[in-house]
């Protein structure tokens, strides 16, 4: 079963399985991603759902397919119980992969939907790779280091997501996003 999980556990009891499996600490687990030990422990503690770059990162850190934790879901339920889960597990943020298939490969694409007048916890986000923003409803504020970035529908982004950045709805309506994201 070496770097898949099952779905019989929640997102953050899978990272702390494998984690505890790999005889990877916390500190070191912290020093792999750049996440602090606090945050990484309220995911494993399930009281924060993490974004999908911070998904990729993490599970690259611990040598297993972020496709394991973000497709498992959406094999095993409807497509109506899937995005009420997802919603109700990410409060105001929620992800579906796009590219089940490119589980090995360096670029993945999710849809990533964006409560009204919400972000993702106020966290700031980085990760090895680029990052593709697609706008395809509402309006978003992505703000990458120091740079103030507000997109409408059909508008994009590329940028380096080495770079700290993070995501906010700014409209009235659930934002709905194409991103796409490569990792070396």
């Amino acid at each position: 079963m070496a770097g898949k999980v099952t779905d019989e556990k929640s997102f953050g009891s899978k990272i702390k399985q494998l984690r505890l499996a790999r005889q990877i600490s916390l500190e070191a687990l912290a020093n792999k991603t750049g996440y602090a030990q606090r945050y990484l422990r309220e995911i494993e503690e399930g009281l924060v759902i993490p974004p999908v770059s911070a998904v990729i990162q993490i599970a690259k850190a611990l040598a297993v397919d972020s496709g394991s934790f973000l497709s498992a879901e959406a094999q095993q339920r409807s497509e109506t119980r899937r995005k009420e889960s997802f919603l109700k597990r990410t409060q105001a943020y929620a992800y579906k992969t796009l590219t089940p298939d490119a589980q090995t490969k360096h670029m993945k694409a999710f849809l990533v939907t964006i409560d009204p007048h919400q972000d993702h916890r106020m966290v700031e986000y980085h990760h090895e790779g680029e990052e593709f923003v697609y706008v395809l409803k509402g309006q978003v504020e992505i703000i990458v280091g120091d740079n103030r970035n507000v997109l409408k529908k059909n508008e994009t982004l590329h940028f380096d997501s080495s770079l700290t950045h993070k995501l906010r709805n700014l409209s009235s309506e659930k934002a709905k996003l194409l991103v796409v994201i490569y990792t070396p």
